[in-house]
Order: C-alpha cells, then sequence, then structure tokens
C-alpha cells in the first residue's frame, strides 16, 4: 500500500515506500513504450493546490489526493519527462507522462559525480595534468559547476579543476589548476575544453592552506566550554511536521529543490490561531562572478534551479551545527536509480537566548522590569559544491519573524588571466591564487496570510517611507517628518527597490481586519535589510536569466503555476521565464487578487585576503514584524525570571561595588535594576 496514513498531513513529504513506488510504476511504463534505461532526476511529493489546502484546514475530513512529482530521463529516446502520479489508491499510478523538449532538469548530486568521473577519465584531461605535474587523479579534485552561456549543445557541466598537495583533506582551493572541461552527462565525455592560458600554462601554486582540523597544529587554548542547558526540556512540542512554541504554529516541509519550506504559520491571539503566512521558502539564488574575462563570463550558477538546495543538504551534527536541546528532522529524497537518498537529521530545530526582549526601569524608584527573549530556529544546511548556504528562521515571542542566510565555506579560486600581474576583478588571497568578486542574490517566495482564513485572497500590499515636511506653516521649526504610505496596485507599481534613506518598508495589509484603536487594516510590515541589486547590464544574459535580482520587492496575483523566480526549468536556460515573463501581463495586485510577495535580498562580496583558507559567515536577510496587528506588545506576558545559572566572575568586586554605591548613593540603583529581572532588587542584594 502507498496510500498515505490517515494520521499523515497532506503536506507531508513522500515515505520511503511512496518513493520506491514511484520508481518501480515509472521504470514500468518506460519499459511498456521501450524508451530503455531510465535516470532518476526527481521524485517528490506534488504539494496539493492552495484552495484545497484552505479547504481541508477548515475540515479535515477529506484530504486532497496523494500526488507525486517526477522528472526522469532515458536519453536519447526521451531525454526529458515530467510525470505526475497518483499515490491515493493501492498503488501508484502514472497520470500524465510529458516528454519535453528544449529544457534541462537540474544537476543531482549524482549528475555532479559523474561529472567530475567523466573528466578524471578522460585522455586528454589526465595529459593536461600529467604536463602540470599532476598524476594522481585521487588527488584531482573536480568542480561541478552549472554552465552559464553554453559553449556547446548538451547536457553540460563545467569543471574547474584543482588538486591537493599530498593529502586527501588538503585544501584544494590553494592549488588551482588553469584548464576548464566541459563534460556533456548524456553522451557521458568530455566536449569542450577551455586553455585560457593556451599552451603556457601558469606554474600551479603549491604553498599550502589549510583549515581541516587533522592539518591545523596551532590551536587556542584559552577558550571555556559554554554550555547550552535546558534542565526542563525545550518549550516547544512537536507533532509529526507541526510545532508548537511560545503561541507560535508552524507547519513544515521539506523538498529537493527549495529545501525547507513553510506553510500556515499563526499566532495564538486571546485563544485563536491567527494566520500569518501560507507559504514561505527560499525560491532562487544567483551567484555571478564579476570577471569578464574568458571563461569566467559562464561562471554564475543559480543554485536553487541548478542544483536544488534540498538536495545539497547536509546531514547535520549535534554539539557542531546547533547547540542544547535539538530536535532534527530527516529527509528522504531520490538518488539517479530512483532508490531512497536519506539525509539524517537534514533540518534542525531549536531555541536559543535571543537577548533583551523588553525593559524599562523607573529612574525615580530605581526598579526596573526587565524580560529576556528567546527563539525557535528552525535551520537547515547546504553544500552547493564550494559554498555553505545556512538557512535560518526564527521566532520571536513578540511576533516578530526573521529569516537569515549565513554564507560561508570555500571561495572559488583561479589562476590570474592571461596578462594580469594582479587581479583587477578579484583579490589574491595567496600568491597565485586569485578569488574572484562576485555576488550572492536571492529570492523569497512569500504567500501571506494576514488574519486571512482564505490564505490572504484578501489582502493588498503598500510601501511606507519616511518623509521630511517641506518648509512652510506647517514645519515652521524644520523637524517635522511624516510616514506616507502608498498602496501598490499592479505589477508594474509593486516592482521596487528599497530606498535605505528613506526607510523604505513594505506593508502587507488585511481590510477586513481592523485594529480596535487606530482603525486601520491589521498588517506585518517587511523590512529590508538594504543590500544591493544585481549589478549586471540589462543587456547580459545574467540579468535575462536573473531579472529578479534587479529589485527588492516584486508583487504578483497568487497563480500556482508560479512557483520559482527564474522560471521552472532553470540549467542553462536562456532566459524570459518566471517573474521576467509573468509582469509583463502587468496584473492586479490589488485587494482580491491573493498577492504573492518576491522579496529579493543579498551581497556583493568583494574578496578579502582574510576569506581564506575558509570563509567566516557573511550574512543576508530580512524581518517580517507585526504592524497594528496585536493589540499591543504580545510579549508583555513573559514571566519574568531571574536566570539563576549565570554566576558572577573574574572577581565580581566592580559588580557588587557599583551596585551597592549607585543603588544607596542617589536611590537610582543602577547595579540593583540592571541585575534584575523582576522588581529590582532581587539579584542586586
Amino acid at each position: 500500500m502507498v496510500k498515505a496514513s490517515s494520521t499523515s498531513h497532506p503536506l507531508d513529504a513522500l515515505t520511503a515506500d511512496e518513493i520506491k513506488a514511484c520508481s518501480e510504476a515509472c521504470t514500468k511504463y518506460a519499459e511498456e513504450e521501450k524508451f530503455g534505461a531510465l535516470r532518476f532526476n526527481v521524485i517528490s511529493l506534488k504539494e496539493p493546490a492552495k484552495d484545497e489546502l484552505l479547504a481541508y484546514e477548515a475540515d479535515h475530513s477529506t484530504a486532497p489526493d496523494r500526488t507525486a512529482y517526477c522528472i526522469v530521463q532515458a536519453f536519447p529516446k526521451a531525454p526529458v519527462n515530467e510525470v505526475y502520479m497518483d499515490l491515493s489508491g493501492p498503488e501508484a499510478k502514472v497520470t500524465c507522462w510529458t516528454e519535453l523538449e528544449g529544457v534541462q532538469p537540474l544537476a543531482s548530486p549524482d549528475d555532479c559525480l559523474l561529472a567530475e568521473q567523466i573528466a578524471k577519465a578522460d585522455p586528454k584531461v589526465r595529459e593536461m595534468l600529467k604536463m602540470r605535474g599532476v598524476t594522481d587523479m585521487d588527488l584531482v579534485a573536480c568542480d561541478p559547476w552549472s554552465v552559464h552561456m553554453v559553449p556547446c549543445e548538451g547536457r553540460l557541466i563545467q569543471l574547474w579543476m584543482y588538486n591537493r598537495n599530498g593529502h586527501p583533506d588538503d585544501n584544494h582551493y590553494a592549488h588551482p589548476l588553469d584548464f576548464i572541461p566541459v563534460v556533456d552527462l548524456n553522451l557521458k565525455k568530455v566536449v569542450h575544453m577551455d586553455k585560457p592560458h593556451q599552451d603556457t600554462p601558469p606554474k600551479m601554486p603549491t604553498e599550502n592552506y589549510n583549515y581541516h582540523h587533522k592539518l591545523v597544529d596551532d590551536w587556542r587554548t584559552d577558550l571555556k566550554p559554554l554550555n547550552v542547558d535546558q534542565p526542563e526540556g525545550p518549550s516547544f512540542k512537536v507533532e509529526g511536521n507541526l510545532i508548537k512554541w511560545q503561541k507560535w504554529h508552524i507547519r513544515t516541509s521539506f523538498n529537493y529543490r527549495e529545501g525547507l519550506v513553510l506553510h500556515n504559520v499563526g499566532y495564538e491571539d486571546q485563544g485563536k490561531v491567527r494566520p500569518i503566512i501560507h507559504r514561505a521558502s527560499l525560491v532562487e539564488m544567483a551567484v555571478p562572478y564579476g570577471d569578464p574575462n574568458a571563461p569566467f563570463q559562464r561562471k554564475c550558477a543559480f543554485d536553487v534551479g541548478d542544483y536544488g538546495l534540498g538536495f545539497c543538504a547536509n546531514s547535520l551534527e549535534l554539539g557542531c551545527d546547533c547547540l542544547g536541546h535539538i530536535k532534527y528532522f530527516d529527509a528522504l529524497l531520490n538518488d539517479s536509480k530512483g532508490d531512497i537518498m536519506e539525509i539524517p537529521k537534514a533540518v534542525c530545530l531549536h531555541e536559543e537566548d535571543a537577548g533583551i526582549m523588553w525593559k524599562h526601569m523607573d529612574y525615580r524608584s530605581g526598579k526596573a522590569e526587565v524580560r529576556r527573549s528567546r527563539r525557535l530556529v528552525l535551520s537547515f544546511i547546504s553544500t552547493v559544491v564550494n559554498y555553505e548556504y545556512a538557512f535560518y528562521w526564527y521566532f520571536y515571542q513578540d511576533g516578530t519573524i526573521k529569516y537569515e542566510i549565513k554564507l560561508t565555506g570555500e571561495l572559488s579560486t583561479n589562476h590570474l588571466s592571461m596578462g594580469e600581474e594582479a587581479p583587477e576583478y578579484g583579490t589574491l588571497v595567496m600568491e597565485g591564487v586569485n578569488a574572484q568578486h562576485h555576488q550572492h542574490m536571492f529570492c523569497a517566495r512569500l504567500d501571506m496570510a494576514v488574519d486571512d482564513e482564505e490564505g490572504g485572497k484578501g489582502l493588498y500590499v503598500s510601501e511606507v517611507h519616511a518623509e521630511a515636511l517641506p518648509e512652510g506653516p506647517k514645519n515652521p521649526h524644520g523637524n517635522g517628518f511624516i510616514a506616507v504610505e502608498a498602496p501598490l496596485r499592479s505589477e508594474s507599481e509593486a516592482a521596487r527597490v528599497a530606498d535605505g534613506s528613506k526607510g523604505v518598508y513594505w506593508k502587507v495589509n488585511n481590510p477586513a481586519s481592523r485594529h480596535p484603536a487606530t482603525g486601520k487594516p491589521v498588517a506585518f510590515k517587511l523590512i529590508p535589510q538594504g543590500g544591493p541589486t544585481l549589478l549586471a547590464k540589462p543587456y547580459s544574459l545574467i540579468a535575462k536569466r536573473g531579472l529578479f535580482a534587479t529589485k527588492h520587492l516584486w508583487v504578483t496575483p497568487h497563480q500556482e503555476e508560479e512557483r520559482y523566480a527564474a522560471g521552472d526549468w532553470v540549467l542553462q536556460a536562456e532566459g524570459g521565464d518566471g517573474l521576467e515573463e509573468w509582469v509583463k501581463k502587468d496584473r492586479s495586485v490589488r485587494s482580491g487578487s491573493d498577492p504573492v510577495l518576491w522579496h529579493c535580498f543579498g551581497l556583493t562580496h568583494i574578496v578579502r585576503p582574510e576569506d581564506f583558507p575558509v570563509m567566516p559567515v557573511e550574512s543576508a536577510g530580512f524581518t517580517l514584524k507585526p504592524v497594528g496587528f496585536f493589540r499591543g506588545n504580545p510579549a508583555i506576558d513573559i514571566p519574568y525570571q531571574a536566570n539563576a545559572a549565570s554566576k558572577l566572575c573574574c572577581g565580581s568586586a566592580n559588580g557588587h561595588a557599583n551596585g551597592h554605591t549607585n543603588g544607596h548613593a542617589d536611590g537610582r540603583a543602577n547595579g540593583h535594576a540592571n541585575g534584575s529581572c523582576a522588581n529590582g532588587q532581587a539579584n542586586g542584594h
């Protein structure tokens, strides 16, 4: 039986039995059609339509049909096939099998491994390695990159070549090689070779610069343990994929492409769970490099659509990637044979201290009220070839949601280009090792549902900025300024770039629900971080494929098929799909259109030597914050408590002296109040 359990939710990922059943049904169909051997790219849940999910949430008695979505390859007869499977019955059944032309599915983990095997087995590659003094193929590393601006036809992967200097854990990015083979995964051979230095290859850098613990000798010796202890366990509860914590209700799912997805996010207020988000995920990222010298114009990856964040997810380690009392969620995906690919501990759930939530001291009496903030953290980490992307959703007790991406891992290094003595488009991180400047441009799809049981159908989006009043009778002293708010009524109006100097943010408003005091629609505001937009010229292929990154915000009316900002089929695409296609219609995004926000953010990485041999984290993200959604501060009911595990250290003389002296001298009790979570006295004495 492949039918889902009666206790499961329609958004739960495919089980191992369901994946196996899909694989077997596809294989049987291909045999009947005489397609030949299949290579499985994707076997995943086809999420029910939004209206079906809303109906199910309103009445659990009838669940939507269980459907799987598969991408299979049968080269050469049927290179790319899109398959839908019905899993509602006793066995998996193919309901739709479509042969596609002119598209390439993403490069799966097995595809990346295959590309490296093809390159290492190629006689010409081996000859070029030997010319450069490299003969041990086990020490050769071939980084598999998707191909931007394809040099020839085929299902292509380009390989940036490196050598490990005598040890399997040596940092190969310190030893780049100067040629780039391009392989065809279908033909299983090298079909193109770039030799930017022609027949005069530069000397391979041989100095080692390592980060692996086996190869680092000089360790700090003065770092003391810092433990996270929750003697009564965590405050969250987990029911399947539903999480409940501090009035938050959050459902999660995980798929091959987006990785972690949030569903049905709500906050309990006066006994009712009020909707905030219907669905949220990261749907694309563009990573263009800024070196125009050949062949680096081809160096631009769209990591979500090219590789899949779920496919690239790490298995996390307790006490390393997350600290505290941890709940892990495993992920079940597929490999190229149609077998189960399990990622244990793919998603981490924990809570952590987040500093002060709020505080006020009455300076007359010296009494203070202070509450510490705690946040719930949902995270996963993906390794996309050289880079690590650590994705974090933070939920706070005051109704705030933050999203953060921490970037770390390895710089993609190269030799200097022909004729260069110093890099014009990068930074020398070691002698002879150039790391090129690049951008990381992300796009999050936010289907908001602010206090709307219909999943956000009645919402509208507005832009708010601060504006100084002009000179005149209303501003006689020159200090006046106001908040200016304007609704975004169409897709063209809603294509926005945030002006940080004016404090621009966007509000998602529900006109059917209003604040009791202000009378204004309840809302959540999207606060951008103030990062860059895409630097590539509008005529570039990068801009054509990554139009989403040219603005900070897009708003479109909800459509089931509009899921990915750069389109469904990203690998080797020529642009024109996704947001670029949709917004040309200039549809209405007024209340009633069920608006979806596409928030684009990121950073420009001007490389530092300190980013090598492994990069300290850089950060990008955004914040969602309630505006008139609650009557007042929803965190006012956090109980006061002093942390009994905190201890004075380093002699503590200064702490005692300041506390007693200031407290008794002038009544302001700074020492007492700052040490208290209750009434200004508990820790002071």
